[in-house]
């Protein structure tokens, strides 16, 4: 089972182009409606030939290294799929961790989608597009979406995917309060605030309920916002700079606008990052199915 070379990979981030909660499910999940997008922030990931355990080494010190992170779990999934006895070895997995965690940008879910490419590589396990699927529907139900990226709409947990036509190209100032929103945490909230909705239907044999009308394109900014001011405030400060779509990704913490130039994205930034010096603000661009593609091999 060991390793005989080393793969590099970028595993790239995405925001949330819509996010819609439409219900609670009989299995306790949530019922989606998403619009997934990838943009080109990425970790960077070694798979690297080492005799010993397998080992994950990250510089975030706020990034697990143990079974907690998505990538010790597609190692254990690839290879049961290869038929393999024990547990992996022989490789060492250095993350370099550019997307920031609990933002509502993928970057653990985007990990995983790559160790499942990578390891299967250089542990020569034959995975059919099918089978990867399911390996990465296992891990996560947002993580068979970054096994190709672009544009795509997710749909029931989010992981029943329909590949979109890409969206034109368009800048991202990304803006990052300091505290993370668990997925479970905010999903949590929205749960609180449907309860005073009341319960209007059925998904499944779960239930479909009403929620709050907002203007946001995503249900879970208004219930993250409101234990949260602050991400209202950057939705506001985004579109006053021009942003054709200012909106909380995922769950949050991160918010995005969308420019149509890079220099409007830059000026953006500049005006961020003047109002709070130390608040984490990139600026990026989207990407589409084919450029991830062609620049997941670093």
């Amino acid at each position: 089972m060991a390793a005989d070379r080393s793969i590099a990979c970028r595993a790239f981030a995405k925001i949330n182009l819509e996010l819609r909660v439409l219900g609670v499910r009989a299995d306790g999940y949530h019922e989606l409606r998403t619009t997934f997008q990838s943009i080109a922030l990425a970790d960077d990931l070694t798979f690297t030939a080492s005799p010993g355990p397998f080992r994950i080494l990250c510089d975030d010190r706020a990034c697990p290294v143990d079974a907690r992170n998505l990538v010790w779990r597609a190692a254990d999934l690839v290879l049961k799929a290869g038929r393999r006895r024990g547990t992996p070895h022989g490789v060492v997995v250095t993350i370099a961790k550019r997307i920031p965690m609990q933002a509502g940008l993928g970057g653990g879910s985007s990990d995983g989608a790559a160790a499942i490419r990578a390891l299967a590589s250089i542990w020569r396990v034959r995975l059919s597009r099918a089978r990867r699927q399911r390996l990465a529907a296992a891990m996560g139900a947002d993580v068979p979406y970054f096994l190709e990226g672009g544009t795509a709409l997710g749909r029931d947990r989010g992981d029943r995917l329909s590949r979109l036509v890409d969206r034109p190209r368009a800048w991202v100032v990304l803006t990052v309060p300091r505290f993370g929103v668990s997925t479970r945490e905010a999903f949590s909230w929205w749960d609180q605030q449907v309860g005073q909705v009341g319960r209007v239907g059925r998904v499944g044999q779960g239930r479909r309920v009403g929620r709050a009308r907002h203007d946001s394109s995503n249900d879970l900014q208004p219930v993250v916002a409101r234990r949260h001011p602050i991400v209202g405030t950057l939705v506001a400060d985004l579109e006053r700079s021009g942003a054709f779509q200012a909106s909380l990704s995922g769950s949050g913490s991160a918010v995005f606008g969308l420019f149509a130039g890079r220099s409007q994205a830059e000026g953006a930034a500049r005006a961020l990052r003047r109002r709070a010096p130390r608040r984490l603000v990139l600026v990026t661009r989207t990407l589409t199915r084919r450029e991830c593609a062609a620049l997941a091999a670093k």
